[in-house]
Parts: C-alpha cells; sequence; structure tokens
C-alpha cells in the first residue's frame, strides 16, 4: 500500500473523527485516565489516528479496525528498527483485539512541512534522509515478507485494472509478460528492508536531528533502491532533479538500471491505487497527483531497460490519455 499521510497527517486538517467505542477504556487501563482524545488523521486505509493529550505528555492512539486492519506487522517492524538503533514509535499500550495501539507522539515537524516553511533546509534534511537509508541498509533484511515477482507484477496490474478503464482504454495484452522482463533482473533481490512508504510524508523530524519513521506497515525484504525511488520519485511533491542526483550520489553505488526498472514499477503501481482511491473508495483528491507520477514514470520508461514495458504503454496509452488529463481537471 501506497501511505497517505496517516500518523504523519498530524500537519494537516483534521478530519471529524469519533473515536473508537473502546477508546477511553483501554486508555484508562493504560494509565492515561487523565488524557483528552483528539482527532489527528484519516489514512487511505481503514486506520484512524488520535491524540492522547494529558497534562505532561501525549501519544498517539491508533485505531486500525482487526475486521479491516492486521496491525501485527506494523509491531515487527517496529520493533525491528528500534532494535536496529532507527526511530520507530515506541509501543505504549496494544490490544489488538480491538485493534488499538497507543504509541509514542512524534509531534508534528514533518518532512514535507518544514521544507515548505523554510526551503533551504531542503538539502540538509533529504541528505539525513539518505543517511538513514545507507545506514539501514548496513543491516540484512528484517524478519519480512519476500518483495519478489509476485509481488511486483500484483502490483503493477493496478494500472490496467483500475487507471485504464478510467479513462476508457481497453488494454491490449502482453502487460505482464513485459514487465516480467524487465523486472527479471531485479525481482530476487531481497537484501534489505524496503519500508515501501518512505517520503516525506511519512519522515518526522525530531529532536537532536533524529527522523521518526512511520507508516512502514507494509515493509518487506527487497531490493535496496526501492526506497530511494520512494524518497526521491515522490508523488507528493516535486524533488528537484539537482537534489535527486546529489542524493544519488550521497547514497553510494547503485545500479542505475534498477532505479529506472523499479522507479517505473512503483509509479505504476501509484497510478492504479490513486485510481483505486478514486473510484472505488471516494477520495478523488489523489487524482491530482497523477500529472506528477506520469511524468515520472515517463522518465523512468525512457531507459533503454524498459523498452519492452515503454512499448506496451506507447501502443496502448495515448498521449493524452496520461497524466496532463489530470491537470487542473474537476473530477
Amino acid at each position: 500500500m501506497v501511505g497517505t499521510g496517516g500518523m504523519a497527517g498530524a500537519m494537516a486538517a483534521a478530519p471529524i473523527m469519533t473515536p473508537p467505542p473502546g477508546a477511553r477504556a483501554f486508555l484508562d487501563a493504560a494509565g492515561w485516565a487523565d488524557a483528552e482524545i483528539l482527532p489527528l488523521a484519516g489514512d487511505a486505509s481503514f486506520r484512524r489516528y488520535f491524540r492522547a493529550v494529558a497534562p505532561t505528555r501525549s501519544a498517539v492512539l491508533m485505531d486500525a479496525p482487526p475486521e479491516h486492519e492486521d496491525s501485527r506487522p506494523f509491531l515487527t517492524v517496529a520493533e525491528h528498527l528500534n532494535a536496529l538503533g532507527f526511530a520507530a514509535p515506541r509501543v505504549l499500550a496494544k490490544d489488538l483485539g480491538q485493534g488499538l495501539i497507543l504509541l509514542e507522539d512524534f509531534g508534528d515537524e514533518r518532512m514535507r512541512e518544514a521544507i515548505e516553511v523554510d526551503p533551504a533546509r531542503e538539502t540538509s534534511i533529504y541528505t539525513a534522509a539518505i543517511d538513514l537509508l545507507r545506514d539501514l541498509h548496513l543491516h540484512p533484511a528484517g524478519p519480512l515478507p519476500p518483495y519478489d515477482m509476485a509481488v511486483y507484477q500484483r502490483e503493477v496490474a493496478l494500472l490496467p485494472e483500475w487507471y485504464l478503464p478510467a479513462v476508457g482504454i481497453e488494454p491490449g495484452p502482453g502487460y505482464a509478460q513485459a514487465w516480467e522482463e524487465v523486472l527479471a533482473p531485479f525481482a530476487n533481490d531481497q537484501s534489505v528492508s524496503v519500508l515501501r512508504d518512505y517520503h516525506a510524508e511519512n519522515i518526522m523530524l525530531l529532536d537532536g536531528g533524529k527522523l521518526g519513521l512511520l507508516d512502514f506497515q507494509d515493509a518487506l525484504a527487497g531490493h535496496p533502491v526501492y526506497d530511494l525511488v520512494s524518497l526521491l520519485q515522490d508523488a507528493r511533491r516535486d524533488v528537484p532533479q539537482d537534489v535527486e542526483s546529489a542524493m544519488l550520489e550521497r547514497y553510494g553505488p547503485h545500479d542505475r538500471a534498477a532505479y529506472a526498472v523499479i522507479g517505473a514499477q512503483r509509479n505504476a503501481k501509484i497510478v492504479g491505487i490513486f485510481t483505486r482511491l478514486w473510484k472505488r473508495d471516494g477520495k478523488p483528491r489523489y487524482m491530482a497527483y497523477q500529472p506528477r507520477v506520469w511524468a515520472y514514470l515517463e522518465r523512468d520508461l525512457a531507459h533503454p531497460a524498459l523498452a519492452p514495458v515503454k512499448a506496451w504503454i506507447d501502443a496502448n496509452v495515448p498521449a493524452d490519455k496520461r497524466g496532463s488529463l489530470w491537470d487542473n481537471k474537476a473530477l
């Protein structure tokens, strides 16, 4: 799943939300009887977040209804990251039967808004984010499912499944085969923990220059360049190309073909997911990101390693049915 704010949405206007029925008793049992429950943020999934505010402390209450969300992967990844010295929210209390988890509060200084307020910080903040990835990639993958060909294919299938019908296109054959060919050299690399939604809306700026990590519950064991793509081809904000180039250089040696191929894979997935959020879930605001995501996708497709997929896209998706279609479009 592509993260869309989630717990990191504290800086945005919080939707009107009512705490789940068991929230009060859960907080009381956890030693937070003096806390007021305030709405914090919604999510593209069924998760919702509240802030428990007591006179001298605060925490984040995650409501993940167990009939819709399995919170165990979140807990596993958080424990793994903390054990390695990275800042994932500490779990203060949990009741998985109700889908309630009380988490350490990372505050409200999110990477995206920090850069918007002070653009001069952009390079230094991205540098810190790249250095975190370098450090994470010094460790072998955690106890995570594999990011394998089956997952890659399931994700790219979202583009013909959701986007193409939305623009009136009946896709031709050969899509999966084209992806199989271009992904084959990279799909067996499962060497590092891939957070999957590592971008400016899921990174918090903490005291002492440390970065707080959010929305990592879908982490898998996969290729090192995936989170580079997630950070530097950000669906929600423009990353200047000089910053992208500088950050790739800072990260160090990496496979440029892999960066393009996995970049195209991720962007094709996002095109499909954002359309699904509109068509299935009634959240059309994500379509405003499509021009940016398509621009990333077309840039990635220009790499020779993606020739089979580029040929399929060119044959099946006319230029006027791509990202520019959504510029200033009222849905």
